[in-house]
């Protein structure tokens, strides 16, 4: 089950070896429905084509999750699934856990265990409502593991790496070497910030859009902002579209493909970001994370000092841009081989 810009992405690292001693049933709900979000990756990505497109985007969050369970239901009664496999924390997440609970289907959570501890965020009560509905428990780091103890899920825990490092480890060495991507945006390596946005307790509320215009009007160093159309629509609607694209050291680009947004971040100075995913991609790129939010799910990159969490606190995001990185990286991650044993626990499951 995916639907958006992440889990095509771990789906990149499980889907090609699963197929290999499984049938799988590829379901797209569509909750990226940009091609820019999602054409775009399956293509980079070597990942194949949804076997089911429900075609289910916009809306609030209990209206899309309604709309996916609705149209999951029939989909999970006439294939008779041996499981149901889960990415992330998204409506698209929830919905397939719940479809596949509901149904009497094991559920597989791939990156079980994550915690922000702020429920106010639509993805938090997305991953815990899942892993308390999944059967397997697939854990990115072992912070995830303990935190599913803690909680005395009902589930199988197993840790088995992120997949996404997967992925970085076999793109990231090529992308890094792409100075053509990052030159061809008017930029030059270590030499700049890249942004994104899009969470909706950042971009949804008038006061707070305002707020990261002005940090991002702020960095004094070239800023390239890769626009969500989320993002963009609440700018436009805003009146704060044109002011950003005349802020003196702002490039807006649309979203970025895989490889070039690689490309971009392992030759940046610095990420600043509201994403969960980017956070970890920094870590894994060796490259400073300055986070536009209070808390994370990604919380070991905070502890060993390679993500600064600021809010939209323009000063304290100032401050963290100017830090030195840290002298060491530990691999919290994982080794590369996740999607492997993401593979052989679903096998051991079906028996």
């Amino acid at each position: 089950m995916i639907g958006n810009r992440p889990q095509f992405i771990k789906a990149a690292a499980v889907s090609p070896r699963l197929r290999e001693v499984h049938e799988e049933l590829l379901v797209h709900t569509g909750q990226h429905f940009d091609d820019t979000l999602s054409a775009v990756f399956f293509d980079e990505l070597g990942l194949p084509a949804p076997d089911r497109e429900l075609g289910i985007a916009l809306g609030s969050n209990a209206s899309q999750t309604a709309r996916m369970l609705a149209a999951l239901e029939p989909i999970l009664a006439q294939a008779a699934p041996d499981a149901v496999l889960v990415y992330g924390d998204t409506n698209s997440t929830l919905a397939g856990a719940l479809s596949g609970a509901q149904a009497g289907v094991p559920v597989a959570h791939v990156e079980a265990g994550m915690r922000s501890y702020d429920r106010s965020m639509p993805e938090e009560l997305n991953r815990v409502l899942t892993d308390h509905a999944s059967a397997l428990l697939l854990c990115p780091s072992q912070a995830a593991v303990e935190n599913l103890r803690r909680e005395a899920v009902g589930g199988q825990v197993e840790l088995v790496g992120d997949v996404m490092v997967d992925v970085a480890l076999a793109v990231a060495p090529a992308a890094r070497a792409r100075f053509d991507l990052v030159s061809a945006r008017g930029l030059a390596p270590g030499e700049y910030v890249l942004a994104t946005a899009h969470r909706a307790g950042n971009v949804d509320d008038p006061a707070r859009l305002r707020l990261l215009v002005k940090l991002l009007e702020g960095i004094p160093v070239p800023l390239l902002l890769a626009l969500h159309p989320r993002t963009e629509a609440r700018l436009r609607d805003a009146g704060l579209l044109d002011r950003l694209r005349r802020a003196e050291h702002t490039i807006l680009t649309p979203p970025l493909g895989y490889i070039e947004l690689t490309a971009l971040l392992t030759n940046a100075r610095a990420v600043l970001t509201d994403s969960g995913g980017l956070q970890k991609e920094a870590y894994l790129a060796g490259v400073p994370c300055v986070t536009l939010r209070s808390s994370t799910e990604w919380g070991e990159t905070v502890t060993h000092g390679w993500n600064v969490l600021v809010d939209l606190d323009r000063a304290a995001a100032l401050g963290a841009l100017q830090r030195d990185p840290p002298r060491s990286r530990p691999g919290l991650y994982g080794d590369g081989h996740a999607g492997q044993r993401v593979v052989d626990a679903l096998t051991l499951l079906r028996r």
